[in-house]
């Protein structure tokens, strides 16, 4: 063959990162070494995969085009080198989680999944929706598990799980206790929000997407935590999904301020990208996510376990 699988491995690593030097980082090759391994492979085929943008290399047409098949080979040849080294697990495996599944679902997953496959590899990055959408399209990612949609014409959006979000507030809230509030009820409130591009506020903004010029946004946060501290300390009312309140409205510490009329259901969803070899750990990894999910009509009726056989508790 005219090419080499670390010439294909460059080609990949810049593909990622529109960049040499980031390229040869993740590598662990010196910059000239990676920017050599392009240059003759491009050379031995009289062709140019990267358009120059100054320091910044995207793929062109034929680069993109290659990538995939190019990733899928490597895949395969990584699945035969540990086979023949007699390894058990199932490689190497990014995913991306965005932040209410990554913290409260995906990290007991992976558990699972690394106690099931002994020398598997993981690789777990907690961002929000849109990030993961354009990591997952990029190749930086194998497999999404996100709470918003996409429309992104590489991606495959995949139904999981069903999720609702829900309003809650301090148990000493004005609005606590109250069995008939409706949405008018809600205008006048300080609210402690997700940030703009999360599925949450997506779903959050549609909801409301008829009072959104009224509501008095007090604070605009990434992670849930912190939103639960802050409608805890009294700044104001929150909304996230059920599966982040689930003990906290247990202890009695939150409290759901149920609203007439407001639809704040959603999906989780897996997101691939069309072009994506499914590898042994992709495939496996989905398998014991959809088992965990089996019968289980909402995200905060799952029952995740610790190693012991307890039930998880969130803090």
């Amino acid at each position: 063959m005219k090419f080499s699988l670390r010439q294909l491995e460059v080609l990949v690593a810049i593909g990622r990162e529109s960049s040499v030097s980031r390229a040869a980082e993740a590598l662990s090759m010196t910059q000239s070494a990676t920017s050599m391994a392009l240059a003759e492979l491009e050379k031995q085929f009289n062709t140019r995969l990267f358009d120059r943008q100054g320091k910044r290399l995207q793929l062109n047409t034929e680069g993109r085009e290659l990538l995939p098949r190019a990733m899928e080979l490597l895949d395969r040849a990584q699945e035969l080198e540990d086979l023949l080294e007699g390894k058990s697990g199932t490689g190497s495996l990014r995913i991306g989680a965005t932040l209410t599944i990554g913290n409260y679902l995906a990290t007991l997953l992976i558990g699972d999944y690394m106690q099931q496959n002994p020398g598997s590899r993981v690789e777990l990055a907690v961002q929000n929706t849109s990030t993961i959408i354009d990591q997952v399209a990029h190749f930086k990612l194998d497999l999404g598990l996100v709470e918003g949609d996409s429309h992104h014409p590489d991606l495959e959006i995949t139904p999981w799980v069903a999720d609702e979000l829900v309003i809650f507030a301090a148990p000493d809230h004005r609005l606590a206790g109250n069995k008939n509030l409706c949405v008018d009820d809600l205008i006048n409130e300080n609210w402690i929000l997700r940030e703009r591009g999360s599925g949450t506020r997506q779903v959050f903004d549609a909801a409301l997407r008829h009072q959104l010029t009224h509501l008095k946004v007090l604070l605009e946060l990434e992670h849930t935590e912190a939103i639960k501290r802050a409608v805890e300390s009294g700044l104001g009312i929150g909304c996230i999904s059920r599966l982040a309140l689930k003990d906290a409205f247990r202890r009695g510490s939150l409290v759901p301020l149920e609203v007439e009329g407001l639809d704040l259901k959603r999906q989780f969803n897996f997101v691939l990208h069309k072009q994506k070899f499914l590898t042994a750990g992709i495939t496996s990894f989905l398998s014991l996510c959809r088992e965990a999910t089996e019968n289980v009509s909402r995200s905060d009726l799952i029952i995740l376990r610790k190693p012991d056989g307890k039930p998880v508790e969130y803090r």
